[in-house]
């Protein structure tokens, strides 16, 4: 595998990102690390952190059809996934697709859905394909879902139950700008007119390759004992009502290889592993948002004590 083309790539959809979302580099690379694994990103957050213009300017920067659907309780899983609908003209039943049938799909405020609807997502997401009336249609990739919510409101939300929430490969937040690059953003061009402005920086070519040839990066055994010493400390810890999943540990696994290539490194090291774990497994031990934070403390708490395997030198 050739790691310059990761770095470049890496280089290219984060600079270009941030010309719209202003110090916030690190979950830019994050998302862009979900999306060379094929996973997908719930962002949570409060309203007006820019939640909204990152999916926005993520999904010009690569390119590829986009589709926003705003998540209401009166929206239908047809009205995600298409419906068949009677042709008078020809006489026959037409599928019409839904916006589920494009690259990258913001569903935005996705709690305020009803979980009838938030379900339709599932075989989507996990299984990259879409069945309406017996007719399974498998989805063009790159496929990804990127989902936001706010934690503060609860009334008339639905909340994401586990079995979604596990199949969100991270669960990541903007939070504030410092000071300083907030007053920056208060004078400048308006949003909208920067993200029109935005152009595609990396070629179908491009993405192909690197969302293949990221798994190509090796991981030791000493490295693959760690993630695993890190998965089963969840599994142990009295505060979990359960551990992380064989999927959570699937992903933490990818995760680490693609922030070792974007690193542009072709082997994974303890340290790629500690940055990606708190985004990747936070989420699968706690489904109550209000707890998220206590979660996260906790599995720090895990991974600091799980002990760092050392190179030997002989």
């Amino acid at each position: 595998m050739n790691v310059t083309k990761f770095v470049e790539y890496h280089d290219k959809v984060v600079n270009n990102c941030s010309k719209v979302i202003i110090g916030k580099d690190d979950v830019i690379s994050l998302v862009l690390t979900s999306f060379v694994c094929g996973g997908h990103v719930l962002l949570e957050d409060i309203p007006g952190t820019g939640k909204t213009m990152l999916l926005r300017a993520f999904a010009k920067t690569i390119g590829g059809d986009f589709k926003r659907i705003q998540f209401t309780p009166d929206l239908l899983p047809s009205d995600l996934t298409g419906i068949n609908f009677y042709n008078q003209k020809t006489g026959e039943f037409e599928f019409r697709p839904g916006p589920l049938f494009s690259n990258i799909i913001l569903a935005d405020e996705i709690n305020r859905a009803t979980p009838r609807t938030q379900s339709s997502l599932l075989e989507a997401m996990e299984e990259k394909q879409i069945t309406v009336d017996g007719v399974t249609s498998l989805l063009e990739p790159p496929f990804m879902v990127m989902a936001t919510q706010n934690p503060l409101e609860s009334y008339g939300t639905f909340p994401l139950p586990d079995a979604q929430m596990d199949r969100f490969f991270m669960r990541l937040s903007l939070g504030y700008m410092t000071r300083r690059q907030e007053m920056s953003v208060l004078g400048r061009t308006d949003s909208v007119t920067l993200i029109e402005d935005l152009q595609q920086v990396v070629s179908q070519e491009e993405t192909a390759y690197v969302c293949s040839a990221y798994k190509e990066v090796t991981v030791s055994e000493p490295v693959l004992g760690y993630i695993m010493d890190i998965i089963e400390g969840t599994r142990n810890e009295d505060n979990f009502v359960t551990g992380v999943s064989t999927r959570g540990a699937i992903a933490l696994y990818k995760a680490a290889q693609v922030t070792a290539a974007f690193a542009g490194r072709d082997y994974v090291i303890p340290e790629d592993v500690k940055l990606v774990a708190p985004h990747v497994l936070a989420h699968r031990i706690s489904k109550d948002s209000g707890k998220t934070a206590a979660a996260v403390k906790f599995l720090n708490k895990i991974i600091e004590n799980v002990p760092v395997p050392l190179e030997t030198v002989s």
